[in-house]
């Protein structure tokens, strides 16, 4: 696929919003001529600030106030970056909560003498630690497209939110109020197949974050009769997919991605096959960050082939391990893990080095090690080791685990099944984890008891095959 697919749908989708919204606009003729530049300087800055004072100050009707909201819409669709900061700073530095208006409502419900009073004071008071940015917002909501616009914004909030205070509390409180617009409940889960509008392939291309779908003929076999894919939407977001999930229905559990991935490969029976892979899982949209969707997903895309395939009795994913490689390259420099002395014996003759971490350094460090079939069998054991201890035994401060997909599944109540020596062996798959993945099993009847134990206790439900690369 070319390089610059995602930027020239998102292109198209702006160019869309501006047309669609040149429409709606009581002042188009001005705005066609009169945009703000770029960078937005001080000038322009101004006429921002007042076009929000007449989003948030009509009064007249719905039709003007949706005018109101697409010219501001539309000034910032005109943006660079560094315009786009300059307007968010405006917006999230003058238009929060009005803290001397907070402070008077609390006086008033200290002063309320009765129930009465003191729900009319508590009323004053929950107007009053609204932000005003909150209502400048939802005049969006009303303009085509105008969620999906909000989602867009929130992901540059998100760009500044690191060194904008005030940026981060407008991000966040975005955040709260896409989480209730964007609740499970309203989300639709849809088959996406090859029949699929033109429109939604376009964007499972660009969106695919696991493993690149590098041309159309890749996309058509990861939607053939063999495989699924399922993806959540919003009703505000018909056209946009929220999160997907691309399943390979498969006579035993894989273990290669790339055999999953080979197009060229037969197409397998689903009559013979026994278990769903979930080999891949995408979030699509940036802005709807710390939102959770994938949890809901999963379940009930496992209801649904439990529906449809009834000959399935396995659920299981072929996950990457993103943190894997980042954490043992500090783990063998500072030398913290330990070969065995079968392991040491073994690497050797292979490779030079003072120190366990000096040799296992050595022998991954070499360009295609994983082709050496005596280094790639050395190595086997002592990788799957670091591996396994990186997944159990590596936690973040809240005791749940490092690994930013170990914990999605874990959560989700999946099991740690397999470690798959060589499973990705893609330039990416070496760089993030050696090649290693791992498949994370769910057993229908153990995920609510394993999703419990992880989130109450951080344990880590565990199969035989696993355990003993876990002992000392």
């Amino acid at each position: 696929m070319p390089n610059d697919q995602p930027t020239s749908f998102i292109d198209r989708t702006l160019t869309n919003l501006r047309q669609a919204w040149s429409g709606l606009s009581d002042s188009t003729r001005h705005m066609l001529s009169g945009l703000p530049r770029p960078d937005l300087p001080d000038e322009d800055l101004e006429r921002v600030r007042q076009q929000m004072e007449n989003c948030l100050t009509v009064r007249a009707d719905e039709v003007s106030a949706r005018a109101r909201a697409a010219d501001l819409g539309r000034m910032y669709l005109a943006l660079e970056p560094a315009g786009q900061l300059r307007f968010l700073k405006l917006l999230a530095e003058n238009y929060g909560i009005d803290r001397a208006a907070v402070d008077t409502a609390i006086d008033g419900v200290k002063a309320a003498k009765d129930d009465e009073a003191r729900a009319k004071a508590e009323a004053i008071l929950r107007r009053a630690l609204e932000p005003r940015w909150r209502r400048l917002l939802k005049r969006f909501t009303t303009l085509p497209e105008g969620v999906k616009f909000l989602v867009d914004m929130r992901v540059v909030m998100l760009e500044h939110a690191r060194t904008e205070p005030a940026i981060k509390a407008l991000s966040d409180d975005l955040r709260e109020m896409l989480s209730a617009w964007f609740d499970v409940g309203l989300l639709e889960l849809t088959q996406i197949t090859w029949e699929s509008p033109a429109a939604i392939l376009e964007k499972l291309i660009a969106y695919e974050a696991v493993h690149e779908i590098r041309s159309w003929e890749d996309l058509k076999n990861r939607l053939d009769s063999d495989r699924r894919c399922f993806a959540y939407f919003h009703p505000a977001m018909p056209h946009e997919p929220l999160i997907f999930v691309e399943v390979a229905l498969v006579p035993e559990m894989a273990a290669n991605v790339h055999d999953i991935l080979d197009a060229s490969a037969p197409m397998g029976d689903v009559a013979a096959a026994t278990t769903a892979i979930f080999y891949s899982i995408s979030n699509a949209q940036k802005g709807l960050v710390g939102i959770s969707f994938g949890n809901f997903l999963i379940k009930r895309v496992v209801e649904l082939l439990e529906h449809d395939v009834p000959n399935l009795k396995k659920f299981a994913t072929l996950s990457p391990i993103p943190g894997f490689g980042k954490w043992s390259a500090q783990a063998l420099d500072s030398d913290a893990f330990e070969l065995t002395n079968a392991e040491r014996k073994a690497l050797a003759p292979l490779v030079d080095g003072e120190s366990d971490g000096e040799r296992l350094k050595a022998a991954l460090g070499r360009p295609d090690w994983y082709k050496d079939e005596q280094l790639a069998a050395a190595l086997k054991m002592p990788v799957s080791r670091m591996a396994a201890q990186y997944l159990h035994g590596e936690r973040r401060p809240d005791g749940k685990a490092k690994d930013p997909v170990a914990h999605f599944h874990l959560s989700n109540g999946a099991r740690m099944e397999r470690l798959n020596w060589l499973g990705d062996t893609s330039k990416k798959g070496l760089a993030q984890a050696h090649g290693m993945m791992i498949n994370y099993l769910y057993r229908v009847s153990d995920i609510e008891s394993n999703s419990g134990a992880y989130s109450s206790s951080g344990k880590i439900a565990v199969s035989s095959s696993v355990k003993p690369l876990l002992r000392d």
